[in-house]
Protein backbone atom coordinates (compact mmCIF):
# COMPACT_ATOMS: atom_id res chain seq x y z
CA UNK A 1 0.00 0.00 0.00
CA UNK A 2 1.19 3.62 -0.95
CA UNK A 3 2.10 5.00 2.56
CA UNK A 4 0.62 8.37 1.35
CA UNK A 5 -2.92 6.42 1.34
CA UNK A 6 -2.97 5.72 5.41
CA UNK A 7 -3.48 9.66 6.33
CA UNK A 8 -6.38 9.48 4.08
CA UNK A 9 -7.97 6.23 5.30
CA UNK A 10 -7.49 7.74 8.93
CA UNK A 11 -9.13 11.04 8.34
CA UNK A 12 -11.81 8.93 5.95
CA UNK A 13 -12.79 6.96 9.62
CA UNK A 14 -13.19 9.85 11.47
CA UNK A 15 -15.66 11.37 9.22
CA UNK A 16 -17.54 7.92 9.58
CA UNK A 17 -17.30 8.17 12.79
CA UNK A 18 -18.50 11.49 13.40
CA UNK A 19 -20.76 11.66 9.91
CA UNK A 20 -19.25 15.18 9.69
CA UNK A 21 -16.83 16.75 7.90
CA UNK A 22 -16.20 19.62 9.99
CA UNK A 23 -16.71 17.36 13.17
CA UNK A 24 -14.03 15.23 12.56
CA UNK A 25 -12.07 18.34 10.98
CA UNK A 26 -12.02 20.29 14.60
CA UNK A 27 -10.74 16.92 16.16
CA UNK A 28 -7.92 16.15 13.66
CA UNK A 29 -6.93 20.33 13.41
CA UNK A 30 -7.62 20.58 9.88
CA UNK A 31 -9.92 22.63 7.77
CA UNK A 32 -13.25 20.94 6.70
CA UNK A 33 -12.71 21.69 2.90
CA UNK A 34 -9.01 20.08 3.08
CA UNK A 35 -10.29 17.04 4.91
CA UNK A 36 -13.00 16.87 2.56
CA UNK A 37 -10.21 17.06 -0.24
CA UNK A 38 -8.26 14.07 1.01
CA UNK A 39 -11.54 12.44 1.44
CA UNK A 40 -12.11 12.81 -2.47
CA UNK A 41 -8.43 11.86 -3.24
CA UNK A 42 -8.84 8.71 -1.74
CA UNK A 43 -12.30 7.89 -3.22
CA UNK A 44 -10.39 8.89 -6.52
CA UNK A 45 -6.93 6.53 -6.04
CA UNK A 46 -9.26 3.55 -4.83
CA UNK A 47 -11.99 3.91 -7.94
CA UNK A 48 -15.12 3.58 -5.29
CA UNK A 49 -17.79 6.39 -3.71
CA UNK A 50 -16.76 6.08 0.33
CA UNK A 51 -19.35 8.31 1.62
CA UNK A 52 -22.82 10.19 0.55
CA UNK A 53 -22.75 13.94 0.88
CA UNK A 54 -25.94 15.93 1.20
CA UNK A 55 -26.48 19.48 2.23
CA UNK A 56 -27.74 18.16 5.74
CA UNK A 57 -25.70 15.06 6.32
CA UNK A 58 -22.72 12.52 5.45
CA UNK A 59 -23.10 9.11 5.59
CA UNK A 60 -21.19 6.14 4.57
CA UNK A 61 -22.14 3.97 1.33
CA UNK A 62 -22.30 0.28 1.39
CA UNK A 63 -18.62 -0.14 -0.33
CA UNK A 64 -17.49 2.76 2.48
CA UNK A 65 -19.06 0.46 5.33
CA UNK A 66 -16.85 -2.45 4.25
CA UNK A 67 -13.91 -0.87 3.52
CA UNK A 68 -13.98 0.68 6.62
CA UNK A 69 -14.98 -2.99 8.75
CA UNK A 70 -11.73 -4.39 6.86
CA UNK A 71 -9.48 -1.30 7.45
CA UNK A 72 -10.36 -0.84 11.51
CA UNK A 73 -8.75 -3.58 12.58
CA UNK A 74 -5.51 -2.22 11.16
CA UNK A 75 -5.83 1.55 12.26
CA UNK A 76 -6.63 0.32 16.17
CA UNK A 77 -3.46 -1.94 15.99
CA UNK A 78 -1.38 1.72 15.16
CA UNK A 79 -3.24 3.81 17.92
CA UNK A 80 -1.95 0.40 19.97
CA UNK A 81 1.08 0.67 18.77
CA UNK A 82 1.57 4.44 19.32
CA UNK A 83 -0.27 4.32 22.88
CA UNK A 84 2.12 1.66 23.97
CA UNK A 85 4.77 4.50 23.30
CA UNK A 86 3.16 6.44 25.08
CA UNK A 87 2.90 3.95 27.97
CA UNK A 88 6.61 3.74 27.86
CA UNK A 89 7.15 6.97 28.56
CA UNK A 90 8.31 7.89 31.92
CA UNK A 91 5.47 10.48 32.13
CA UNK A 92 1.87 9.75 30.98
CA UNK A 93 0.71 11.36 27.97
CA UNK A 94 -1.31 11.26 24.99
CA UNK A 95 -4.97 12.09 24.37
CA UNK A 96 -7.13 11.56 26.73
CA UNK A 97 -10.80 11.45 26.00
CA UNK A 98 -14.00 11.37 28.37
CA UNK A 99 -17.51 10.86 27.78
CA UNK A 100 -19.54 12.66 30.63
CA UNK A 101 -22.92 14.13 31.53
CA UNK A 102 -23.06 18.17 31.74
CA UNK A 103 -23.33 17.88 35.80
CA UNK A 104 -20.88 15.48 36.23
CA UNK A 105 -18.37 17.88 34.16
CA UNK A 106 -19.85 20.95 36.50
CA UNK A 107 -19.90 19.06 40.07
CA UNK A 108 -16.75 16.67 39.56
CA UNK A 109 -14.08 18.54 36.68
CA UNK A 110 -14.52 22.17 36.49
CA UNK A 111 -12.68 22.89 39.78
CA UNK A 112 -9.86 20.75 38.52
CA UNK A 113 -9.14 20.99 35.28
CA UNK A 114 -6.94 23.16 35.14
CA UNK A 115 -4.47 21.94 37.88
CA UNK A 116 -4.85 18.61 36.46
CA UNK A 117 -3.40 19.98 32.91
CA UNK A 118 -0.41 21.68 34.93
CA UNK A 119 0.27 18.35 36.75
CA UNK A 120 0.77 16.23 33.59
CA UNK A 121 1.55 18.52 30.47
CA UNK A 122 1.79 15.95 28.27
CA UNK A 123 -1.60 14.65 28.21
CA UNK A 124 -4.05 16.40 26.39
CA UNK A 125 -8.36 15.90 27.69
CA UNK A 126 -10.42 16.33 25.40
CA UNK A 127 -14.28 16.14 27.14
CA UNK A 128 -16.99 15.31 25.39
CA UNK A 129 -20.17 16.45 27.33
CA UNK A 130 -23.71 14.72 26.80
CA UNK A 131 -26.12 13.87 28.72
CA UNK A 132 -27.36 10.51 26.62
CA UNK A 133 -25.14 7.27 26.83
CA UNK A 134 -22.04 6.62 24.31
CA UNK A 135 -20.64 3.54 23.27
CA UNK A 136 -16.97 4.13 24.59
CA UNK A 137 -15.52 1.84 22.09
CA UNK A 138 -17.40 3.29 19.03
CA UNK A 139 -16.85 6.49 20.08
CA UNK A 140 -12.75 5.99 20.57
CA UNK A 141 -13.53 7.31 24.28
CA UNK A 142 -10.96 6.08 26.99
CA UNK A 143 -13.62 6.40 29.52
CA UNK A 144 -16.73 7.93 30.73
CA UNK A 145 -18.49 9.55 34.00
CA UNK A 146 -22.08 8.31 35.33
CA UNK A 147 -23.87 7.82 37.98
CA UNK A 148 -23.34 4.69 39.40
CA UNK A 149 -26.23 2.71 38.68
CA UNK A 150 -26.74 4.35 35.47
CA UNK A 151 -23.79 1.71 34.53
CA UNK A 152 -23.81 -1.62 32.52
CA UNK A 153 -22.81 -4.47 34.73
CA UNK A 154 -19.60 -5.64 32.70
CA UNK A 155 -17.93 -1.79 33.11
CA UNK A 156 -15.31 -1.22 35.49
CA UNK A 157 -16.60 1.32 37.58
CA UNK A 158 -14.14 3.88 40.02
CA UNK A 159 -15.79 6.12 42.43
CA UNK A 160 -15.41 9.54 42.32
CA UNK A 161 -16.91 12.01 44.84
CA UNK A 162 -19.41 9.95 46.73
CA UNK A 163 -23.39 10.08 46.70
CA UNK A 164 -25.11 12.97 45.72
CA UNK A 165 -28.14 15.01 47.03
CA UNK A 166 -30.72 16.10 44.52
CA UNK A 167 -32.26 19.46 45.96
CA UNK A 168 -35.03 21.74 45.24
CA UNK A 169 -35.14 25.99 45.80
CA UNK A 170 -36.07 29.04 44.86
CA UNK A 171 -35.40 32.82 44.71
CA UNK A 172 -36.21 34.76 47.86
CA UNK A 173 -38.32 37.18 45.28
CA UNK A 174 -40.07 34.18 43.81
CA UNK A 175 -41.17 33.08 47.76
CA UNK A 176 -42.04 36.30 49.21
CA UNK A 177 -45.66 36.43 49.78
CA UNK A 178 -46.18 33.03 49.12
CA UNK A 179 -46.92 29.69 51.10
CA UNK A 180 -43.54 27.20 50.91
CA UNK A 181 -44.70 24.09 49.75
CA UNK A 182 -44.55 21.72 53.25
CA UNK A 183 -45.10 18.44 50.56
CA UNK A 184 -44.23 17.39 47.28
CA UNK A 185 -47.93 17.19 46.41
CA UNK A 186 -47.59 21.62 47.55
CA UNK A 187 -45.72 21.95 44.49
CA UNK A 188 -48.47 21.92 42.37
CA UNK A 189 -49.24 25.37 43.42
CA UNK A 190 -46.55 26.86 42.30
CA UNK A 191 -44.29 27.68 39.23
CA UNK A 192 -41.85 24.88 38.52
CA UNK A 193 -39.72 24.81 35.90
CA UNK A 194 -39.22 21.69 34.04
CA UNK A 195 -36.29 19.82 32.52
CA UNK A 196 -36.78 17.66 29.25
CA UNK A 197 -35.38 14.09 29.63
CA UNK A 198 -32.90 12.81 26.59
CA UNK A 199 -35.71 10.62 25.85
CA UNK A 200 -38.06 12.87 25.14
CA UNK A 201 -40.10 12.45 28.38
CA UNK A 202 -40.47 15.65 31.27
CA UNK A 203 -38.72 14.67 34.26
CA UNK A 204 -40.69 13.22 37.59
CA UNK A 205 -39.60 15.34 40.07
CA UNK A 206 -38.25 12.57 42.87
CA UNK A 207 -38.59 12.78 47.08
CA UNK A 208 -38.10 10.52 49.69
CA UNK A 209 -38.71 10.86 53.76
CA UNK A 210 -39.19 8.07 56.28
CA UNK A 211 -39.00 5.41 53.71
CA UNK A 212 -42.09 7.13 51.49
CA UNK A 213 -40.58 7.75 47.73
CA UNK A 214 -42.68 9.91 45.51
CA UNK A 215 -41.81 11.01 42.10
CA UNK A 216 -44.13 14.08 41.11
CA UNK A 217 -45.62 15.18 37.31
CA UNK A 218 -45.68 18.52 37.40
CA UNK A 219 -47.06 21.23 35.17
CA UNK A 220 -44.80 24.85 35.06
CA UNK A 221 -44.18 28.13 32.73
CA UNK A 222 -40.54 26.66 31.76
CA UNK A 223 -39.67 23.39 29.97
CA UNK A 224 -35.80 22.60 29.03
CA UNK A 225 -33.25 20.50 28.33
CA UNK A 226 -30.91 23.00 30.16
CA UNK A 227 -30.12 22.65 33.76
CA UNK A 228 -28.39 25.48 33.69
CA UNK A 229 -30.95 27.89 31.97
CA UNK A 230 -33.63 26.36 34.57
CA UNK A 231 -31.09 27.51 37.56
CA UNK A 232 -30.48 31.18 36.17
CA UNK A 233 -34.61 31.35 35.34
CA UNK A 234 -34.86 30.06 39.49
CA UNK A 235 -32.67 32.68 40.54
CA UNK A 236 -34.11 35.52 38.65
CA UNK A 237 -37.54 34.38 40.46
CA UNK A 238 -38.83 32.75 37.87
CA UNK A 239 -40.25 30.12 39.99
CA UNK A 240 -39.14 26.34 41.96
CA UNK A 241 -36.49 24.41 40.45
CA UNK A 242 -34.20 21.45 41.19
CA UNK A 243 -30.30 20.26 40.41
CA UNK A 244 -27.94 18.49 42.56
CA UNK A 245 -26.70 19.98 45.58
CA UNK A 246 -23.00 20.53 44.25
CA UNK A 247 -24.09 22.61 41.66
CA UNK A 248 -26.17 25.34 43.80
CA UNK A 249 -24.30 24.69 47.25
CA UNK A 250 -23.00 28.59 47.49
CA UNK A 251 -26.24 30.02 46.15
CA UNK A 252 -27.87 27.84 49.12
CA UNK A 253 -25.40 29.36 51.59
CA UNK A 254 -25.29 32.96 50.58
CA UNK A 255 -29.26 33.08 50.50
CA UNK A 256 -28.78 33.69 46.77
CA UNK A 257 -31.72 30.50 46.56
CA UNK A 258 -33.94 29.23 49.35
CA UNK A 259 -34.51 25.58 50.04
CA UNK A 260 -37.65 24.30 49.02
CA UNK A 261 -39.22 20.79 51.11
CA UNK A 262 -35.38 20.49 52.62
CA UNK A 263 -36.68 17.30 54.49
CA UNK A 264 -37.68 15.40 51.05
CA UNK A 265 -34.55 15.97 49.57
CA UNK A 266 -33.22 12.42 48.01
CA UNK A 267 -30.05 10.99 48.02
CA UNK A 268 -28.42 8.87 45.50
CA UNK A 269 -25.60 6.90 44.68
CA UNK A 270 -22.77 9.23 43.02
CA UNK A 271 -21.08 9.30 40.05
CA UNK A 272 -18.47 6.53 38.91
CA UNK A 273 -15.64 6.78 36.06
CA UNK A 274 -16.20 3.32 33.99
CA UNK A 275 -14.48 1.75 31.12
CA UNK A 276 -14.77 -1.18 29.75
CA UNK A 277 -11.96 -3.20 30.76
CA UNK A 278 -8.94 -2.70 34.15
CA UNK A 279 -6.50 -5.04 31.81
CA UNK A 280 -6.31 -2.22 29.03
CA UNK A 281 -6.64 0.86 31.44
CA UNK A 282 -3.84 3.12 29.67
CA UNK A 283 -1.11 4.67 32.05
CA UNK A 284 -2.98 8.42 31.28
CA UNK A 285 -6.24 7.57 32.54
CA UNK A 286 -4.74 5.63 35.66
CA UNK A 287 -3.23 9.39 36.63
CA UNK A 288 -6.35 10.82 35.69
CA UNK A 289 -8.00 8.58 38.53
CA UNK A 290 -5.16 8.88 41.15
CA UNK A 291 -5.10 12.64 40.44
CA UNK A 292 -8.95 13.61 40.99
CA UNK A 293 -10.00 10.83 43.28
CA UNK A 294 -8.22 12.74 46.31
CA UNK A 295 -9.44 15.70 45.43
CA UNK A 296 -13.31 15.19 44.85
CA UNK A 297 -14.65 14.71 48.43
CA UNK A 298 -17.89 12.60 49.36
CA UNK A 299 -20.69 15.03 49.73
CA UNK A 300 -22.80 15.19 52.59
CA UNK A 301 -25.45 12.97 52.34
CA UNK A 302 -27.76 12.19 55.59
CA UNK A 303 -30.84 10.23 53.63
CA UNK A 304 -31.40 7.81 50.87
CA UNK A 305 -34.09 6.47 48.82
CA UNK A 306 -33.83 3.42 46.90
CA UNK A 307 -32.97 4.02 43.44
CA UNK A 308 -31.24 6.70 41.20
CA UNK A 309 -31.94 8.75 38.30
CA UNK A 310 -29.89 7.03 35.85
CA UNK A 311 -31.46 9.43 33.48
CA UNK A 312 -30.13 12.51 34.37
CA UNK A 313 -26.46 11.52 34.92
Amino acid sequence: MPPDLLPAIAAFAQVARHASFTRAAAELGVSPSALSQTVRTLERRLGVRLLDRTTRRVGVTELGRRFLDSARPGLEALAQAVEGIDEARERPAGLLRLNLSRVAADILLRPHIADFLAAYPDIALELHCDNSFADLVAGGFDAGIRLGESLAQDMVAVPLGGPQRLVSFAAPAYLAGRQPPRTPEDLRAHRCLNYRLTSGALYRWEYAQDGRVLDVALDGPLISNDGGLLLDAARAGAGITWAFEGIVREDLDSGRLVPVLERWWPTFPGFYLYCPSRAQMPRKLRAFIDFMQPRIRPASAPRSRRGAPARRG
